[in-house]
C-alpha cells in the first residue's frame, strides 16, 4: 500500500498530463478547422473564377460570334446531271454545299489536260441565308479564276431551255477576247440561281455556244420536296434545244457591252 505522500504527488502529475493532452487536441482541432476553411475559400475562389471566364465571350461586344456558314454535305445525293455529247467530256467533281439556314449549292466542274479548269456549273437553291442586297455576280469573277475585285461587263444573251441567260466577261478588250465567259440565270419561283463559266472554245461565239449547250443538257435527277423545282425543269424540257451553234439562240447585244435592264 502506497503512502499518502506518494498518492498526493502522483495526482498533480496525472492532471498536468491530461491538461497537456487536452490542449494539444484543441490545437489539432483548431488547425484542422482553419485548414478546411482555407481549402474551402480556395475552392470558392476557383469556382467564381471559372464562372467569370465562362461569361467572357458574352461580355466581349467588340467580337461578334461567327455564324456557321457553308459546309460540304458528303451524305447528300446529286440532284442534277449534265448529259454527255461525246466521250471527251469529263465531270471531275460534283460537290454539294449546305447552309444551316436552308441553302444548297450543287457545283459541277470540268477540267481538261493537266487539270486546267474548263467549265463550272452551279445550281444554288436559296435559303434564309440569301442576301438580297449582295450583287448576284459578287463572286463570279473569283470562280472564273480572276481576282475577286475584277470588274465584269455584260456580254449579251443566249437562248436556252430556261429562257434568256445573261453572259459576263472581264472588262477590257484583251481580257474580253481571251478570257472565259461567265453566265447567270435567276428564277423567282422557285428561288433558284444557275450560274457558272466556260473557257471552252477559241472564240466568243464558241464559248457562248458551249454555255448554251451545257444548260440545255442540264437535267433534274431528284427534286426532293420541291414540286416547283420539278415543274421548272419539266417546262424547260419542252423547250430543249440542240447543241448545234445554229440552234443556240445566240444574241450579242452591241459591239462591246450589252447594257441590260430589269431582273436577270
Amino acid at each position: 500500500m502506497q503512502p499518502p505522500e506518494a498518492s498526493m504527488a502522483a495526482s498533480p502529475t496525472r492532471t498536468a498530463i491530461h491538461l497537456a493532452l487536452l490542449g494539444f487536441a484543441d490545437e489539432v482541432v483548431g488547425t484542422l478547422a482553419h485548414l478546411f476553411a482555407y481549402v474551402g475559400a480556395l475552392a470558392l475562389l476557383a469556382i467564381l473564377a471559372l464562372a467569370a471566364l465562362g461569361q467572357l465571350p458574352d461580355l466581349r461586344d467588340d467580337e461578334p460570334a461567327r455564324k456557321p456558314g457553308w459546309s460540304v454535305a458528303d451524305r447528300s445525293h446529286p440532284a442534277f446531271a449534265v448529259s454527255r455529247t461525246d466521250s471527251s467530256d469529263k465531270t471531275v467533281s460534283y460537290t454539294i454545299l449546305r447552309h444551316p439556314e436552308g441553302g444548297r449549292r450543287d457545283v459541277l466542274r470540268w477540267t481538261g489536260e493537266a487539270g486546267k479548269p474548263l467549265a463550272e456549273l452551279e445550281i444554288y437553291r436559296q435559303g434564309a441565308e440569301f442576301d438580297v442586297t449582295r450583287p448576284a455576280t459578287a463572286d463570279l469573277a473569283a470562280r472564273m479564276g480572276l481576282g475577286a475585285a475584277t470588274a465584269l461587263e455584260q456580254a449579251g444573251l443566249i437562248g436556252t431551255k430556261f429562257g434568256p441567260v445573261v453572259l459576263f466577261r472581264p472588262t477590257g478588250t484583251m481580257e474580253a477576247v481571251r478570257g472565259c465567259l461567265g453566265y447567270l440565270k435567276r428564277s423567282e419561283e422557285p428561288m433558284l440561281q444557275i450560274s457558272g463559266y466556260s473557257c471552252q472554245g477559241d472564240s466568243l461565239p464558241a464559248r457562248r455556244a458551249a454555255i448554251a449547250c451545257t444548260l440545255n443538257r442540264l437535267t433534274l435527277l431528284a427534286s426532293g420536296n420541291e414540286p416547283k423545282l420539278a415543274e421548272l425543269f419539266a417546262r424547260a424540257e419542252l423547250k430543249r434545244r440542240g447543241c448545234d451553234p445554229a440552234d443556240s439562240g445566240d444574241w450579242l447585244l452591241g459591239a462591246a457591252n450589252a447594257q441590260l435592264r430589269g431582273a436577270l
